[in-house]
């Protein structure tokens, strides 16, 4: 399984929480992990030890071009975040599929079956929220120029047809949709994703791999009951923690906040804490990849 992120220093430990959660909760024999990132970063030693302790391939990919230095950016919205956009041109050419994971997320039961969606006919797959954030798909289609696309996409699970992708995305198409729509790009990368290719993206139940955490309610509501806690633990793939309430941040109170600390203090536990006076951590080794699901 090829795994694809494109973090800062200031996400690591959140990208090594997702990954630990998919090795807990997946049939994976070898996993591969590609990091786009504007430079190496200063969390290096941590991501490779984790990767050694754990059986992983570390493959990270220093970006040193400026290609996106025009591009529409905010706090929120780093220029890393539009790498996924050209990661084909990133990524080793013998490589034809990869799963692209935001780090605000948690994997809780087996993501194989979402690798393994067939996506042959389209460029991607991906998630649509549009029935839980009242944003309709027409008005969307509308601002983005694209009325050929089937729904509004979530950019933060998205899998990625390299083969086709490599023929189709071109770098200047992407460069010249900022320009032409920059007044008009609410959530950058994932407007541009939409407005250029959102007709080629393969839909996939958000309720099973792109969750959105903050919509408990709304899930149930659209489910007449069915999509509970129970339900969500035995048949969801990935949580998603959208918004700017994370549940690493301090007054973080949703549903799954108990779950995600108790994922990231398992893949963190290797780690020395930085303050010497504090609690030694276990760095016991990690279930082998024999053991994992056992």
């Amino acid at each position: 399984m090829n795994l694809l992120f494109a973090v800062n220093d200031g996400f690591v430990d959140q990208m090594l929480t997702v990954v630990y959660s998919i090795l807990q909760n997946s049939w994976v024999s070898h996993l591969k992990v590609f990091v786009i990132q504007e430079k190496e970063l200063k969390e290096t030693a941590k991501i490779t030890q984790f990767c050694q302790q754990n059986k992983i391939e570390y493959c990270p990919v220093v970006v040193t071009d400026k290609e996106f230095s025009d591009a529409k950016i905010t706090d929120r919205y780093p220029h890393t975040i539009y790498y996924r956009l050209l990661a084909h041109k990133y990524l080793p050419k013998d490589i034809d599929k990869v799963l692209y994971l935001d780090a605000d997320l948690l994997c809780i039961n087996d993501i194989t079956p979402l690798y393994e969606t067939d996506v042959s006919d389209y460029l991607y797959a991906a998630c649509s929220h549009s029935r839980l954030t009242n944003m309709t798909d027409v008005v969307n289609k509308v601002r983005l120029k694209n009325e050929e696309a089937d729904a509004y996409y979530n950019s933060g699970v998205l899998l990625m047809n390299l083969k086709t992708i490599r023929q189709q995305v071109d770098p200047q198409d992407i460069f010249n949709f900022i320009k032409n729509n920059k007044f008009n790009l609410l959530l950058p990368d994932q407007d541009i994703l939409n407005g250029l290719y959102g007709h080629q993206i393969k839909h996939l139940p958000d309720e099973i791999w792109n969750f959105d955490a903050r919509k408990n309610r709304t899930y149930e509501m659209l489910s007449m009951g069915e999509w509970d806690l129970t339900w969500v633990m035995q048949h969801t793939g990935i949580l998603h923690f959208c918004g700017r309430e994370k549940p690493w941040k301090p007054g973080y109170f949703g549903r799954y906040s108990a779950l995600y600390k108790h994922y990231s203090h398992q893949a963190l536990r290797f780690w020395p804490e930085k303050d010497p006076r504090s609690v030694t951590p276990v760095i016991d080794s990690a279930p082998s990849v024999e053991n994992r699901r056992s």
